[in-house]
């Protein structure tokens, strides 16, 4: 049986995410000096959490959107939130089940030095563990 911890959340999430939104979407941990030639984008980042010590990890999961507009950046978080609520929870990809996902803040605007873009964000508690 696979560690706890053994399943890289983030990365997970990130394909995961990339294969829902399709390539007109950057979905991507960190965010560098290129951003805003790469709009629209997604930024995941697991920013805490906790486990059960066993198997099961418990994770909260920032995720920004980044895009030119305020409307666009709530509509493709409104749209990630549906995704999440309503396509995670009881998926799996190669190296991860998603279990349990809920909302702990729910998609509102974040403000952001870079006024040539809008930022959207939301966070989940995302239940994740290792495919046996």
């Amino acid at each position: 049986m696979a560690a706890v911890g053994s399943v890289d959340v983030e990365l997970e999430l990130i394909g995961w995410t990339q294969t829902k939104l399709g390539d007109e979407v950057v979905v991507r941990d960190e965010l560098d000096n290129k951003l805003l030639e790469e709009l629209p984008t997604v930024q995941i980042e697991v920013v805490g959490g906790d486990d059960d010590g066993i198997r099961l990890d418990r994770a909260l999961v920032d995720v920004n959107v980044y895009a030119v507009t305020r409307a666009a950046a709530i509509a493709l978080a409104a749209q990630l939130h549906g995704l999440y609520l309503g396509e995670l929870r009881g998926s799996a990809t190669e190296n991860a089940v998603f279990g349990l996902v809920s909302t702990v803040s729910r998609p509102a605007v974040r403000p952001y030095e870079n006024t040539g873009l809008r930022r959207v964000g939301a966070t989940y508690a995302i239940h994740s563990h290792p495919v046996s």
